[in-house]
């Protein structure tokens, strides 16, 4: 019988804590310029005096993002958490310096495509990096922390991103990821010395990675140009799709035949993985999609301002980090992990499904309190395919499993969002569709005379779709008993 282990023998209890701390806090420090910037964008446009481009400012972080997330796993597998975590933590130190002093909107977009290629590694890092420390079996005590980060990040970051913008200037926006990069350094730096390393030699494919990058860029260029401003069926559309799919098919050949591919082919292989890997991409998907398409909704159906909206969706934010912290406690005292996640995303299900049925003659607070159980179900699915993942495969790979994880959960965030935005924008006149913007879609639909209540009636039939496919992609992961080792290698120092 294993005996219960927490943490690697080279560190303290307390230690094991302070690295914790200090990569939540680089995890809170991705997260949170996540959501900053929204608030703030109408500010930076009208002083940079560029608005036709402004998007950027949040497109050029999503592709720079998503695209090097499975990097940095294979990368850390090769060089260690340590290296890798730092240089992550510089680079995105350095992109905020740059967006901060940017005089144009050019240099802002550029300085942001150079901040997402840290921060892209900063979630998934940390995440591994808890993985190498805590067994499976203890890892579920740190989840609340993990799903508070998020949450504090999403409701704390549009409203300190407007204050900023209005009261001190945009720039301190970007500013702010100094001190808080800086602690996350100071707190990790010398004890990651003493992370255990699980020595395997490795090599980075980079024409794979190449590749990968190119198609990962390809399909969100697609996916974020796709609908108001080019019609689905345009030249730049298609071609940027048949780039995706040209890119993406090279891709698959050369994990089929590299020496040592960038994901490889025993992780792709392992049923725990894939299927966890459909589910969180899933559930991420949804979850994203009605955080951005619910204010629409609220505003066109029920009247409310942008900022009532705003605080009638706290809720589902909230929801979710109430949904992950307790399923990840639950799951330690059950034999079948599964069960309350499961459970958490039929009600997800029943609750969408409830609103897609009737969403024109829905109260409010009705409303409002379906969201929030579907939310909290949703929140579930989270720390279990984080932890089925972490828990099959070997420690000499749980980088790299864990930058695919993230990097799939981004894409279907992109995918759902845009299905969803198909659907709404779809709805409308061609006329009012090629001129029409996030903010101004509420008022698109009474300008159109378009019943809003009937066109998100799809989009909830379409959200419940995604729900029940996490839900069978979950029934289909194996329920490997939960390790209770970390079994780490001899540590070395880096």
């Amino acid at each position: 019988m294993e005996k219960p282990e927490t943490a690697s023998p080279a560190l303290s209890p307390s230690e094991v804590r302070s690295i914790i701390i200090g990569v939540i806090t680089a995890m809170f420090l991705a997260s949170l310029d996540q959501t900053i910037v929204a608030t703030a964008m109408p500010t930076i446009g009208r002083l940079l005096g560029d608005f036709e481009h402004l998007p950027w400012v949040v497109t050029a972080y999503l592709l720079t993002s998503t695209a090097v997330t499975p990097l940095y796993g294979k990368i850390s597998d090769i060089a260690g958490r340590r290296v890798t975590l730092l240089v992550a933590i510089g680079i995105f130190i350095l992109g905020s310096i740059l967006c901060a002093l940017a005089p144009t909107m050019l240099a802002l977009i550029l300085a942001r495509s150079l901040q997402g290629m840290g921060g892209g590694g900063l979630i998934s890092l940390a995440q591994t990096i808890i993985a190498d420390i805590v067994s499976p079996k203890e890892r579920m005590r740190y989840q609340g922390y993990i799903a508070g980060v998020f949450a504090a990040s999403s409701i704390a970051g549009p409203a300190l991103g407007g204050f900023m913008a209005e009261k001190l200037h945009w720039s301190a926006i970007f500013w702010i990821n100094l001190p808080i990069g800086l602690v996350s350094l100071w707190m990790t730096n010398s004890l990651l010395k003493k992370l255990p390393r699980h020595e395997k030699p490795h090599k980075l494919d980079l024409l794979g990675a190449a590749m990968m990058i190119i198609a990962t860029t390809a399909l969100l260029l697609a996916l974020s140009l796709a609908g108001p401003r080019y019609a689905w069926t345009s030249g730049t559309i298609l071609g940027l799709i048949g780039a995706f799919v040209l890119f993406a098919v090279l891709f698959v050949a050369r994990l089929r035949t590299a020496p040592e591919p960038l994901i490889p082919i025993e992780i792709l292989a392992n049923r725990v993985v894939t299927m966890s890997v459909i589910a969180a991409c899933a559930g991420m998907g949804v979850f994203i999609g009605l955080a951005i398409y619910m204010p629409i909704f609220l505003e066109g159906k029920y009247g409310l301002t942008a900022s009532q909206s705003g605080f009638t969706l706290i809720p589902l934010m909230v929801g979710t980090v109430v949904g992950a912290a307790s399923s990840a406690r639950m799951m330690v005292h059950f034999k079948h992990y599964k069960r309350p996640t499961m459970i958490g995303l039929v009600i997800a299900a029943l609750g969408l499904a409830v609103v897609a049925v009737d969403p024109q003659n829905l109260p409010l607070w009705t409303f409002a309190l379906i969201l929030t159980a579907a939310s909290i179900g949703l929140g579930t699915i989270f720390p279990l395919t984080l932890l089925a993942i972490q828990n099959a495969v070997s420690p000499h790979q749980m980088g790299t499993a864990t930058g695919t994880l993230n990097f799939f959960r981004s894409l279907g965030g992109a995918l759902v969002v845009a299905v969803f935005g198909a659907i709404v924008i779809g709805s409308l006149p061609a006329d009012i569709a090629a001129h029409v913007t996030m903010e101004s879609l509420a008022h698109s639909f009474a300008a159109a005379g378009t019943d809003i209540a009937s066109v998100f009636r799809w989009v909830f039939i379409a959200a419940t779709g995604g729900v029940l496919l996490s839900l069978a992609s979950l029934h289909l992961i194996e329920e490997k008993p939960l390790r209770v080792n970390v079994r780490p290698a001899a540590p070395t120092t880096e």
